[in-house]
């Protein structure tokens, strides 16, 4: 039953925490500030404009990546304190078992996780996005970066396309091959281009220096040669789908993440690793809270000396630990046969042992 003890905890984990969040959301921002203020300028850009459209989609984003760190420094902090006011030995010596009083802390812990839950799944992908925009838009920070060169992807089920080279500026192909195969695998037309160009939305594009190779089921070829003439065609693709934003796996909803898995993996496109290990990590790193909320208990309930001071300073070493890891493991999840899963979720794992022992080893 959540009694008396269980909303003293839960209000004091609640109020550090986002008293937490505030102060260090406002650091950021003006860390931030001092970082593009010459941007905003540059671009002639009002206060208010910078405020709602880029500060009001930035604190979300920086939360949605702190918010964990948040949690252990608050633990440590209001557990610190009942720990040198002597509450948490009142607390046990009158009957309230050790793993009884983690209660309340789980609690907390879900409260915070399940709005970061949403968060990073739903609401923060539309504020990045949001910012993003902001930023293309008044050209204060490009994200976009191009496949220009040695492109491979289908189009259709049996139609695949290369592209040697991709130019931005006017919309352009050197170097084009599309190859339509039977439902066997046999080849059935191959077309080959000098250059192509971009002629009309959504997908009309004009073949120069053609040649047009057609197999029958017999295998024969017929070849027609067209230099210095000209084809306008449509072709299942469009000049956006070589343009990458450096923001795009971040900018997208969970439900739009797996819908764009799913296109870019039918298209044979083998770069989806690095979406697959944003998606667990929304999962993931709500499930971080609870694990630093248990170890951040754990250390700081022991009256020691030093105090506060003392419990912070070993919250951020372990804290620094903990995203260490994290970079090192993900980052062999993208570059190594460390699956996507394993990268993500791994320094929980660890992590998770570690929050086992330090609560077996509490003061009971």
């Amino acid at each position: 039953m959540f009694n008396i003890l269980d909303r003293y905890i839960v209000g004091k984990y609640l109020k550090t925490f986002f008293f937490a969040a505030f102060l260090i959301s406002l650091i950021a921002v003006v860390i931030d500030l001092a970082e593009n203020i010459h941007r905003f300028f540059k671009a002639n850009l009002a206060f208010f404009d910078v405020l709602t459209g880029y500060y009001l989609n930035f604190i979300p984003w920086i939360n949605g990546l702190l918010w964990p760190l948040f949690a252990l420094v608050a633990v440590i902090f209001f557990t610190s304190r009942m720990a040198s006011d002597s509450e948490i030995i009142s607390v046990l010596n009158a009957g309230v078992s050790y793993n009884r009083l983690l209660v309340p802390y789980m609690i907390g812990a879900g409260i915070i996780a399940s709005l970061l839950w949403v968060g990073i799944n739903f609401v923060i992908p539309n504020s990045t996005q949001a910012k993003t925009t902001f930023e293309n838009d008044n050209k204060i920070k490009s994200r976009e970066q191009t496949r220009s060169t040695d492109t491979h992807f289908f189009i259709g089920p049996q139609s695949k396309i290369y592209v040697r080279y991709y130019r931005k500026r006017d919309t352009s192909i050197q170097t084009f091959r599309l190859e339509d195969f039977r439902e066997d695998g046999r080849l059935k037309n191959l077309i080959k281009a000098d250059k192509v160009t971009f002629t009309e939305a959504p997908q009309t594009w004009t073949l120069h220096d053609y040649i047009i190779r057609t197999f029958n089921e017999e295998g024969k070829e017929s070849l027609m040669v067209k230099r210095g003439e000209t084809l306008d065609t449509s072709l299942n693709f469009q000049p956006r789908d070589f343009v990458l934003n450096t923001k795009q796996v971040e900018i997208m909803t969970s439900n739009d993440l797996r819908e764009y898995i799913r296109r870019e993996e039918e298209r044979g496109i083998d770069n989806t690793k690095k979406y697959y290990i944003e998606l667990h990590r929304r999962t993931a790193d709500p499930f971080t809270i609870f694990i630093l909320t248990l170890i951040g208990a754990a250390i700081a309930s022991r009256k020691v000396r030093g105090g506060t001071g003392m419990h912070l300073a070993i919250g951020v070493v372990i804290g620094s630990a903990f995203v260490l890891i994290s970079k090192f493991t993900v980052t062999f999840a993208h570059n190594l046969a460390l699956s996507a899963a394993l990268g993500v979720w791994l320094p929980n794992i660890l992590f998770g042992f570690l929050a086992i022992y330090l609560v077996f080893k509490a003061q009971k």
